[in-house]
């Protein structure tokens, strides 16, 4: 994976070059964590050897599980980077292109990049942060934080 920081308007914005073979999730972490991001908006575009999506189930308060055993372009990849306990944290939906032009879409919960996914991460206000909700189970964003 190649990054570049980029000036802009008072806000960080980090272009991620994630390449064949690596693991989209892990990757745009390593690089949260690595440049101390901890609050950015985040899109990207590529493509996937395979991938895994999820969707949330309210009974059980966790994903269903949608493997993708096939290449398919990243149509749409939108989310957050936020601080969960204390570490940025990648959360992000994606539409996925099939080659017959339909498409499967939810939580990317991982992805093997292929050739390559360009992902563009947009800092936004320094500490925002996000919580497990007791009631849903779910990680919501809850303001600003300390730090």
């Amino acid at each position: 994976m190649r990054d570049v920081e980029l000036a802009g308007e008072g806000r960080r914005v980090v272009v991620i070059a994630v390449e064949q073979g690596e693991e989209a999730v892990a990757a745009v972490n390593e690089v949260a964590r690595r440049r101390q991001i901890h609050a950015a908006q985040v899109t990207a575009v590529g493509g996937f050897a395979d991938a895994e999506v999820g969707y949330f189930d309210r009974p059980t308060r966790d994903y269903l599980r949608i493997p993708v055993a096939e290449q398919v372009e990243v149509l749409s990849l939108v989310g957050d980077i936020a601080e969960v306990e204390g570490e940025p944290a990648l959360h992000v939906h994606a539409v996925l292109g099939r080659r017959d032009g339909s498409t499967v879409g939810g939580h990317l919960l991982r992805g093997e990049v292929w050739p390559t996914l360009e992902v563009v991460v947009t800092e936004v206000a320094a500490g925002l942060a996000k919580r497990v909700d007791p009631e849903t189970g779910v990680a919501l964003l809850t303001g600003t934080a300390q730090g």
